[in-house]
């Protein structure tokens, strides 16, 4: 049910990563928190004196469940009250994953379950489905690679919990490639393997990843080990995810969903 913002406050927007100590995917999700209050502020209803006193920090957030000074419980709580300053009483979750792990089916629920108590009664809390739910994330991690190949690997994190790797499956045969994983079987390394033995040539990496980081890098750096390994056979690294206007348009459809 899509709710309106007509003629009432409208609510806050809270965007929940797993965190890293890298600091250029916490400078991508305040980028890409930005991009989404553009288009809270393009789909406004309330006064333009009210509008004026908004800021986007104060109605689209960012949070992180992992490595970050406070336990996202409290995170969710101090953005919570914040909002509730400005007349806010519906405050939208949204998880910025792309697997549903136990960090999306069990870690952030119950991080928000705990919130819950600590906020007022006034202030309502709604778990938004997670980022990798979206039907056409696809399409657009399909556009990170442009140049043709035959044959596309689709390297995902990977989960410890069962069934979690069925979406990246479908996305896989969605887009004509198949599935690979960094921190478990199959690996990339087995899956080139696989793809040389039948006589590929050209090989496309779409890595499944929100933003350039750690990981991300790591990919590369093997990347140009397997090059070394197979030098008659030409590799495409894609760009992961990253921060852009599409991705914020399918980040506020599953807000407003």
């Amino acid at each position: 049910m899509r709710h309106t913002q007509a003629n009432s406050m409208p609510f806050a927007y809270l965007l929940v990563s797993h965190g890293s100590r890298d600091p250029r995917p916490i400078t991508a999700m305040q980028q890409l928190a930005e991009l989404v209050c553009q288009k809270l502020q393009s789909n406004l209803t309330v006064s333009n004196v009210v509008a004026s006193r908004l800021r986007c920090e104060t109605l689209v957030g960012t949070a992180y469940l992992e490595l970050s000074p406070e336990p996202l419980h409290e995170q969710i709580v101090t953005f919570g009250k914040n909002a509730t300053h400005f007349g806010c009483n519906y405050l939208k979750i949204l998880p910025l994953f792309l697997l549903p792990g136990v960090h999306v089916m069990q870690d952030i629920p119950s991080e928000v379950a705990l919130a819950k108590q600590f906020l007022s009664q006034d202030m309502m809390i709604n778990l938004q489905p997670y980022l990798g739910s979206h039907p056409k994330l696809g399409s657009l991690l399909s556009q990170r690679s442009t140049t043709k190949a035959e044959a596309r690997i689709l390297l995902a994190h990977g989960s410890r919990r069962p069934l979690s790797h069925n979406p990246v499956e479908a996305m896989a045969v969605s887009l004509g490639a198949i599935a690979a994983y960094w921190a478990m079987s199959p690996s990339l390394e087995s899956r080139v393997q696989e793809l040389v033995t039948a006589g590929c040539k050209q090989i496309a990496v779409l890595p499944y990843f929100l933003f350039t980081g750690g990981i991300v890098d790591a990919i590369a750096h093997k990347l140009e080990e397997l090059k070394l390994q197979f030098p008659e056979v030409s590799f495409q690294l894609a760009e992961p995810l990253g921060v852009n206007t599409e991705l914020a348009d399918l980040i506020w459809e599953l807000m407003e969903s």
